[in-house]
């Protein structure tokens, strides 16, 4: 087992954090010093004191997601491939004993991606549950697997994997929220082990920033998973739908009087010429799935539910005296992320389920 440490302005915690594990485990140590200041330097001469343990060094700060990549080269360079990884973050936050249970899980199941996982219980501050909990939320609409931890640090996987994680796009935290999608894309199976959840001084020494790096990590959400493809997709969909609809309802007007019935025949018509279009868009260019007769069968299920919902409200509406141009579309915004969440769960997606330890 091989233990990576990025450290970015570090105090006396990253020298209690190599004491544990230099005393409590045989494991090789990475510290990689990301462009700290000069102030840090008694601190990672103590560093270069402690056996087994590798010092490298970035001359200016590069990012949390550099500094794991500039170690996983090493690592692939100069250890050998039946190793394990197990990243541990600087401020002393990871426990040994916690690292030790993440360890053998990765042991138990060597093709999976293993994390500590907090379950923010305690005195955790605010914006860290809040921020976590709100990324666990976006993370599971944008690629339909749910993590509890997004963002912890304590990670374990094959060194087998070294050259698929340091070739990973993000050089700062959205680094680990790539390394999470890229998981969920190529079938890698994600492993949670529950571990304690330490907050050291509210969490002073994080050098997370709340905006920038909140932003990172979102846009890589949105534009790193099929969800972005999905909007296209959908929104593409959405303007055949319209027009059908549109000339359908200019159609039956010349011989049916009753409005919510020309409504009714109209988002029939519609609805199945927009969602042929859609399940092959979705099929090759969204979700990537086989071409099976099974998701076509399960497709043409969903259409017709989707279909007898957006039918019954548009024409209930439209009896209720509401405009029949313009409902249809208020009716579509409630329609299509409903659509979205049950093709990727129910049509198109496979049993992804995230393994969870029983603490």
């Amino acid at each position: 087992m091989i233990v990576v440490i990025p450290a970015y302005e570090p105090d006396e915690k990253l020298l209690g954090v190599l004491r544990d594990f230099t005393e409590q485990t045989s494991y090789s140590i990475v510290v990689v010093d990301d462009g700290s200041s000069e102030a840090c330097r008694p601190v990672f001469d103590a560093v270069r004191a402690f056996d087994r343990v590798v010092l490298l060094v970035h001359e200016v700060n590069k990012g949390k997601g550099a500094a794991l990549k500039t170690a996983f080269r090493y690592i692939g360079e100069h250890f050998p491939s039946d190793e394990a990884v197990l990243t541990v973050d600087a401020d002393g936050q990871h426990l040994v004993s916690d690292a030790l249970r993440v360890a053998k899980r990765l042991e138990e199941n060597p093709d999976a991606l293993v994390l500590g996982s907090r379950k923010f219980t305690g005195n955790v501050p605010f914006k860290s549950r809040a921020g976590n909990g709100i990324t666990r939320a976006v993370f599971k609409f944008c690629t339909g697997v749910r993590v509890y931890d997004t963002q912890t640090g304590l990670r374990a996987f094959s060194a087998r994997r070294i050259s698929e994680m340091a070739s990973l796009k993000g050089d700062r935290y959205e680094y680990e929220i790539n390394q999470l999608i890229y998981c969920t894309q190529h079938d890698i199976e994600i492993q949670e082990e529950w571990i304690e959840t330490v907050y050291i001084e509210e969490n002073k020494s994080s050098h997370f920033h709340a905006f920038k790096d909140s932003f990172r990590i979102y846009k890589c959400l949105l534009l790193g998973t099929s969800f972005l493809k999905f909007v296209a997709s959908s929104f593409s969909c959405f303007l055949i739908d319209y027009a059908v609809y549109a000339l359908l309802l200019f159609l039956t007007s010349r011989f049916i009087t009753r409005d919510a019935l020309q409504s009714l025949i109209s988002v029939a018509g519609a609805r199945v010429v927009s969602a042929t279009c859609n399940y092959f868009f979705n099929r090759y260019l969204v979700f990537r799935a086989k071409d099976t007769k099974l998701s076509f069968l399960k497709y043409v299920l969903l259409t017709a539910i989707i279909l007898c919902i957006q039918s019954g409200l548009t024409s209930g509406a439209v009896a209720l005296g509401m405009n029949k141009w313009i409902i249809y579309i208020p009716v579509q915004l409630v329609v299509y992320p409903l659509s979205y969440l049950l093709q990727r769960a129910f049509v198109f997606g496979g049993k992804r389920q995230i393994k969870r330890g029983d603490r």
